[in-house]
């Protein structure tokens, strides 16, 4: 290498340390893209909107939600994936469900853990154990139990593959139970199967169950989170059974953006992003639906993913479950 070449290589090495504070003073200098894998109307599309509007307040650029749904929500975490890593594309997912996606399908446009940069989590909303009224049972002990007299017979609605399906499997492995699965296109049909006896009961969010919950359509027996809900002071945690202590499933939303995302960029958005959830109107609307806000940073973010995909992968091994994309 002559001295031109090493003068070269130093010249441009000293301009992208210069550059990427550049990027995060100038960012953003155009509209921010946030991808919503899902339907209009879910816990992604309602936290995008809610938080969207703030970050346009404080960026002074417009943020945008674009729904591309389809494929559990691989269809527009790819499309994040494949996206100029300028942080003007962004996926606001359940990120939960990322990580398994990334277990139960044999193939995956994108890797979890590889073509994303954690920016960090949102929220955390637990599952909601509930069963049809006519189900003779009150608590998980008595679920338990009537699912070992019968074992097969007791139906499990659920959409394959998703976090509801797999507290599922969780379950039933840790307890030695066996139930069948009644498979759904989502939560809002796994729901209605319940409450019209086609099956008998289910994990899904709280936000979904709740309200069925109250007019006597579901009977709730056990919340998946750590802790006790202060809307629900009388339902006891799935983990309060000794047999499932420590049990905690859920929702858990999060915002990646693609790799090679200039870190400035990165730390630009978790800094607004963790101040928005801190305001205390944010804080309200979230804990009305049974959600919590949970910031974090990017590289606690990067570890929970991975953590969580080594969880699953062992649930799902176990189980000999899989999808084909």
């Amino acid at each position: 290498m002559n001295a031109i070449d090493r003068i070269a290589i130093a010249l441009g090495a000293a301009a992208s340390l210069v550059a990427f504070p550049a990027v995060a003073q100038t960012y953003p200098s155009k509209p921010i893209r946030v991808i919503v894998p899902y339907p209009p109307g879910g816990t992604s599309d309602i936290l995008t909107r809610l938080i969207g509007a703030k970050l346009t307040e404080s960026l002074g650029q417009q943020v945008i939600a674009d729904n591309r749904s389809g494929a559990s929500g691989n269809i527009g975490s790819g499309l994040v994936a494949r996206s100029a890593p300028d942080g003007y594309t962004l996926l606001l997912t359940d990120i939960g469900n990322l990580t398994i996606s990334s277990v139960v399908f044999a193939k995956l446009p994108f890797n979890v853990l590889e073509d994303f940069t954690p920016v960090t989590t949102v929220s955390y909303s637990p599952h909601l154990l509930a069963t049809h009224p006519s189900v003779p049972v009150k608590t998980t002990k008595d679920l338990i139990a009537l699912a070992k007299s019968n074992p097969g017979k007791l139906n499990f609605a659920t959409a394959l593959g998703g976090s509801p399906h797999l507290a599922g499997l969780s379950f039933e492995q840790r307890t030695g139970i066996k139930w069948v699965y009644v498979p759904t296109k989502g939560g809002s049909q796994s729901s209605a199967a319940v409450t019209t006896g086609d099956g008998d009961l289910l994990f899904l969010g709280v936000l979904q169950t709740l309200p069925l919950v109250k007019i006597g359509k579901l009977r709730a027996i056990a919340v998946s989170s750590e802790q006790r809900l202060a809307n629900l002071p009388d339902t006891p945690t799935v983990g309060e059974t000794p047999a499932l202590k420590g049990f905690v499933t859920g929702s858990w939303q999060g915002i990646l953006a693609p790799a090679r995302t200039p870190p400035e960029v990165i730390a630009k958005l978790n800094g607004e992003i963790t101040r928005i959830l801190g305001l205390p109107d944010i804080r309200q609307k979230l804990g009305t639906q049974g959600t919590t806000p949970l910031p974090n940073t990017p590289q606690a973010t990067g570890r929970w993913l991975a953590d969580e995909r080594a969880r699953w992968s062992k649930v799902v091994k176990d189980s000999g479950f899989k999808l084909e994309q």
